[in-house]
């Protein structure tokens, strides 16, 4: 619509100027205004934040694949209501532009013309983790947060937010479901890898710093702006045995060592930065005592002491809470027992309220102060729950407003639609692409450093490591071990299958940190170390036992993600690397097991200790 000159969106088609339409009124304002407007199960809609769809395929509930189902997609949103869903597409930068606006344009169909919120997971590091990451596609590949925390310079997160912020509102993302404040105070947990590591003062600065470049400031959403959710809240690094919470079995984290506030402080940054948004641990935080009493055993999204009493209350969080996903859901044999072998159907984190009815689950959720439901999409039990008197409509209409402010200010009810070229040409562009690789490379950690740098004329033998990089860097690579006078090893953290069964417990990394004599590559270590020489570099998503390692080696190398073009640049010149060690490598399993789950800096006696580097 014209008026007076200036241009307004026509959301429902009406050929006036509503007050929600008019960009010239605050975002509270636009808001009320459409909340007013909105019918029950519309507002209903809101309080969900499904999963986009993606075409037929083993996965395709899970939105993994390269292109949206627009089918599927056009009833969720035009018949369902949902218009906050997360995208796990992994195609071109150009291709993912392309898929959001179609989504837009379904969305722009609505009676109100409600945009879609788009959010992600991380999605600019190497390591990809179902549920957790998705696969970089075309994106600048960034050392993992634990290779940031590695860097230990504010400036360089702040930076890293500020690019991710750029690329993903380029491809029509306005959501980021990051940072994790979660601190690596259990050694065996398996979301160590998301963490910006152990220590308590470290991690606080870079959430901070990220929530700064990602929101494009300390002062709130603009039209410039993703929105952040950080997340978990709280404890959910304390993790019992190091299982994570995911899994029924991994559902507590407990306090022994009376370390709770820590966890709590890491997040204080977060509220500094007026961050957007506050997703809950999955966790039940097992027997925890607050201002005197138990709290509830309930997972955090359940819990009025931890939202209401908490976040709300005591630091004044006044931006949207957004459960983990699929709490809401019925906890079946499958999903307790990991047998028969758990399906995507199956999954559910419904800790503490599994003998509540799934209308119950959503009533107790928004009590306690949830606005969003995450991985949900149908809003039936939402109406129920209001028609049997367990939520109010005055309740609902809080987390509606909440929603609705949200979208207003990333200026998606304005500007929904982004430009495939303008995301093409800056999604993964050479600049960012070059802070990228440098970033790579400060955030190597030398635990044991060369005398001297690669040898241009010596024969080097490689396990773990592929040869192209090598030889494109002009090193002499041979397939026999005898004929080489030095090795380069590239080990991974140890890990077990302990949950065969389960979901998630078959996908991620658990049990003990050690190299054990029967490991496969530790044996292969061992042989080829009594052979040559040996560089050995560890990919280190949880803190590995290297106590087996490090006397055999001549070089380590601590890696969080990074390239192998960049461990190469890093051999040929050590002062490249400038990381330090983001937690505590223990130096034996009795060690580990000594510690408290939820005390940093736990171990007395480490291999290395957190912040370690080698001397130069």
């Amino acid at each position: 619509m014209q008026i007076d000159g200036l241009q307004f969106r026509d959301l429902d088609h009406d050929g006036l100027l509503s007050p929600f339409e008019d960009w010239r009124l605050s975002a509270s304002q636009r808001a009320e205004d459409l909340v007013r407007r909105l019918n029950l199960s519309e507002k209903a809609g809101l309080l969900l934040h499904g999963t986009l769809p993606s075409v037929a395929g083993a996965m395709s509930s899970l939105g993994i694949g390269s292109e949206y189902d627009l089918q599927v997609s056009e009833e969720l949103i035009l018949q369902r209501g949902v218009n906050c869903m997360i995208t796990r597409l992994v195609t071109s930068p150009r291709d993912l532009a392309v898929q959001n606006n179609e989504i837009q344009s379904i969305a722009a169909q609505g009676r109100f013309g409600i945009p879609v919120t788009i959010s992600t997971d991380p999605r600019h590091h190497f390591n990809d983790v179902l549920g957790a990451s998705v696969s970089s596609s075309g994106f600048s590949q960034w050392p993992g947060t634990l290779g940031l925390a590695a860097i230990r310079d504010v400036e360089t997160v702040r930076r890293f937010g500020d690019i991710v912020r750029q690329e993903n509102r380029a491809t029509g993302i306005s959501m980021a479901l990051s940072p994790q404040a979660d601190l690596a105070t259990s050694p065996r947990w398996a979301r160590i890898d998301g963490t910006f590591g152990e220590d308590p003062g470290l991690v606080r600065s870079l959430v901070g710093a990220y929530i700064d470049g990602v929101q494009g400031g300390a002062n709130g959403l603009t039209d410039q702006s993703i929105a952040a959710v950080i997340k978990h809240w709280v404890g959910y690094g304390a993790a019992e045995n190091g299982f994570d919470g995911h899994n029924f079995y991994g559902r507590f984290s407990s306090f022994p060592g009376g370390a709770f506030q820590t966890h709590v402080d890491a997040f204080l940054s977060a509220f500094e930065m007026q961050v957007a948004g506050v997703m809950p641990t999955y966790n039940i935080l097992k027997e925890l005592v607050l201002d005197g009493a138990m709290i509830e055993q309930v997972g955090a999204g359940y819990s009025v002491e931890l939202l209401q009493d908490r976040l709300r209350g005591q630091h004044g969080f006044q931006g949207l809470i957004l459960s983990d996903w699929a709490i809401a859901r019925d906890v079946n044999d499958a999903c307790r027992l990991g047998e028969p072998p758990m399906q995507p159907t199956d999954i559910s984190m419904a800790w503490g309220v599994e003998d509540l009815t799934v209308s119950e689950r959503y009533a107790k959720g928004l009590n306690a102060g949830l606005d969003q439901f995450g991985g949900e999409d149908t809003p039936g039990p939402i109406l129920q729950a209001v028609q049997a008197g367990l939520v109010s409509e005055e309740r609902i209409d809080e987390s509606a407003q909440r929603v609705l402010e949200q979208k207003f200010m990333l200026g998606l009810f304005d500007k929904p639609f982004v430009d495939v070229d303008t995301a093409a040409c800056t999604v993964g562009n050479s600049g960012f692409v070059a802070e990228a690789e440098l970033a790579q490379r400060r955030s190597m950690v030398y635990l044991k450093r060369p005398e001297t740098n690669l040898d241009k004329q010596a024969k080097y033998y490689l396990y773990g490591f592929s040869k192209q990089a090598f030889e494109a860097a002009d090193l002499a690579i041979v397939d026999d071990l005898e004929l080489a006078t030095m090795a380069i090893i590239k080990l991974q953290s140890p890990s077990q299958i302990l949950h065969p069964g389960f979901f998630f417990g078959a996908r991620q990394k658990e049990g003990d940190l050690d190299f054990k004599e029967t490991d496969e590559s530790y044996q292969a270590f061992q042989n080829i170390a009594r052979e040559v020489p040996t560089i050995v570099v560890v990919e280190m998503n949880r803190p590995p036992i290297l106590t087996n390692i490090e006397d055999k080696s001549n070089v380590l190398i601590a890696t969080f993600g990074v390239s192998d073009e960049a461990i190469i640049e890093v051999l040929s010149d050590p002062a490249l690397a400038i990381g330090r060690l983001p937690y505590a490598l223990p130096a034996s399993m009795d060690h580990v097991l000594g510690q408290s789950p939820d005390v940093p800096f736990d171990d007395p006696n480490p291999l290395f200790v957190s912040g370690y580097v080698a001397d130069a």
